[in-house]
């Protein structure tokens, strides 16, 4: 291949970001600016690459994180020097808590002007600290550095950003003029040499064979052995990565016969994935008898974190003999200190493996009694559904589920939103990919990273956010307005933080309101405008569901606002909640 490198400046981006693609690495959210303009330039010029453009690097971030989220494979930030770095600080947090691959390439001033009180510089060396994976400064580009040295920094970058441990990875290149592709009249035949191979061949300069992480013979007997002495188990499924994880972790629990309390991110909880799956275990293990008299033995968690804190604080209250921990990364996962097997594999492998091993057993007692309980909250929820037009949160959450398409994927934006689609979502809901950020459960990025969930999956998109969420990211409705794959957002604005009233700080009303609540008095029918995406304002449940069914047919970005009044739907979740304690206590 030739490089189109009118500088050593253009030479080395054209290094970068070709690597990049040979290594997997494609998709390119670029944000304007002047000393990463060798790196766009690049990515322009390769006909390989896929670039999005915003001018938000925070929103751009964001943006990549949602592709790595839907897809397992980073996304390249490229940022100018000085804030620009800075701005993707939230979602470099995001990355590193859930160990989702993110790959920052910003552009830095030479090393003669750090320090110096020059315009646009800070310091950018090692600017996310530990929450990068791995770091490099490179050097401005010249001629006494070889080629090779560019290409195996890509692919050492893409390595560590990936797997078991990965995240996000830095990579920090200076630049000195002259920054646009102004030609200098150097050959660099000689230059390239080195690399003629890799020149004329497709695949990237260094190869990495990823492990294969697998449990052995022992820890399968263990894990056996765990299993077979216990009559009272339960399986606890968070967060899980990948369709073969789901599939595994699905098989798995269907042969172990155990009830499951899933979490609305495994993918099992949406779609009725196994028979096993205990829907609304939130309302069980809340009910005071119900938790007595259902403690596990055994819990086996399979995957991430959970969402519900009511599941997590019944896990722990139960102080079960054994609680066997298996997940895909050496991180210490352990919120409760309760953890006494842990197991670091591939879901996908060692899930088969086990499940063979145990083979299929009957239906016992124990896992009827939790249906049976589940099976008297849903006749709550259902009646809840059916009766009554008024729009409310915990009717969205059931609609959405009820009504979204199986071919489109759903993000949750933090606080409510995700919270009300673990307990609310329908058990009869179409089996979609769920996004959401879950690792630092922040508010900021929502939008862009359910474009860039869209962009990974290439699928529409239906996002469930609050107004607070909304506001601060209103930014990236960009994205959604040039977004090849729509996002359906559905922004439930009870004019504040809803899930404050829900917190002690809410008894205090002298504090309540301004300092935490922080009513804004907006509505978003202009935004939406400013941006040109359709708009509708639906009143009833009715209404929510047809304009819900025009954005699905429309194909288009669009924004549906849904207003409440946070005080009443503070009353009628409490009283869904009495409601559904009421009927496991009746069953």
């Amino acid at each position: 291949m030739k490089l189109p490198a009118p500088n050593i400046n253009g030479l080395w981006a054209c290094l970068l970001v070709e690597e990049f693609i040979r290594s997997g690495t494609d998709y390119f959210c670029l944000a304007p600016g002047s000393r990463c303009t060798p790196l766009t330039i690049a990515v322009a010029e390769n006909p390989k690459a896929k670039s999005v453009i915003h001018y938000d690097e925070r929103g751009s971030a964001f943006h990549a994180l949602g592709y790595a989220r839907a897809t397992g494979r980073p996304a390249v930030v490229v940022t100018t020097s000085g804030t620009a770095v800075a701005n993707a600080w939230p979602a470099v947090v995001e990355a590193a808590m859930e160990r989702i691959p993110l790959l920052l390439l910003t552009a830095d001033r030479p090393p003669e002007l750090r320090d110096s009180a020059a315009n646009q510089t800070i310091d950018q060396v090692k600017i996310f600290g530990d929450y990068a994976r791995w770091f490099v400064d490179l050097p401005c580009p010249s001629l006494r550095v070889p080629p090779e040295v560019v290409l195996t920094t890509v692919d050492q970058a893409v390595y560590r950003s990936c797997g078991a441990t990965g995240g996000p990875v830095h990579m920090n290149c200076m630049f000195r003029e002259p920054l646009a592709p102004e030609p200098q009249g150097e050959n660099f035949n000689d230059y390239l040499r080195p690399v003629k191979s890799w020149l004329a061949a497709r695949r990237p300069y260094t190869e990495y064979a990823r492990p294969e992480r697998t449990a052995g013979a022992a820890i399968l007997e263990k894990l056996l052995e765990l299993l077979e002495q216990t009559e009272r188990g339960l399986a606890v499924v968070g967060g899980l990565s990948s369709q073969q994880d789901r599939t595994a972790v699905s098989d798995l629990i269907q042969t172990l016969g155990w009830p499951v309390c899933a979490d609305v991110t495994s993918g099992l909880r949406l779609g009725d994935a196994s028979e096993n799956v205990i829907h609304y275990s939130d309302f069980l293990v809340s009910h005071d008898a119900f938790a007595r008299a259902h403690r596990p033995e055994l819990v086996l968690h399979l995957g991430g974190r959970i969402v519900s804190k009511k599941l997590a604080a019944f896990l722990s209250e139960s102080n079960p003999s054994d609680y066997v921990l298996i997940t895909d990364h050496p991180e210490r996962q352990d919120p409760g200190h309760e953890v006494t097997f842990r197991v670091e594999a591939d879901l996908g492998v060692l899930c088969p493996a086990l499940a063979e091993k145990v083979g299929d057993r009957k239906e016992s007692p124990w896992l009827v009694s939790w249906r049976e309980s589940m099976d008297a909250v849903h006749k709550v929820l259902r009646q809840f559904a059916r009766n009554g037009d008024d729009l409310n949160e915990p009717a969205l959450a059931y609609l959405i589920s009820r009504n979204i398409l199986p071919n489109h994927g759903l993000f949750l934006a933090s606080s409510m939103p995700v919270r009300h689609m673990d307990l609310f979502a329908d058990t009869r809901s179409a089996a979609v990919y769920v996004g959401a950020n879950r690792g630092a459960s922040g508010v900021d990025g929502t939008m862009a990273t359910a474009a860039g969930f869209a962009a990974g999956l290439q699928r529409p998109v239906t996002l469930s956010i609050g107004d607070l969420a909304f506001l601060h990211d209103l930014n990236s409705l960009n994205y959604l307005r040039n977004a090849k794959y729509p996002v359906i957002a559905v922004v439930i604005n009870n004019n504040g933080g809803g899930i404050f009233s829900f917190l002690p700080i809410a008894r205090f009303d002298q504090f309540f309101e301004k300092y935490f609540v922080t009513p804004h008095d907006l509505t978003f029918e202009q935004a939406a405008g400013m941006y040109g995406l359709a708009y509708y304002h639906p009143k009833t449940r009715r209404e929510f569901l047809s304009c819900y069914q025009k954005a699905l047919d429309s194909e288009k970005s669009t924004i549906l606002e849904v207003t409440t009044d946070r005080r009443e739907s503070h009353s009628l979740h409490m009283k869904l909640v009495r409601d559904m304690q009421g009927a496991v206590s009746r069953g």
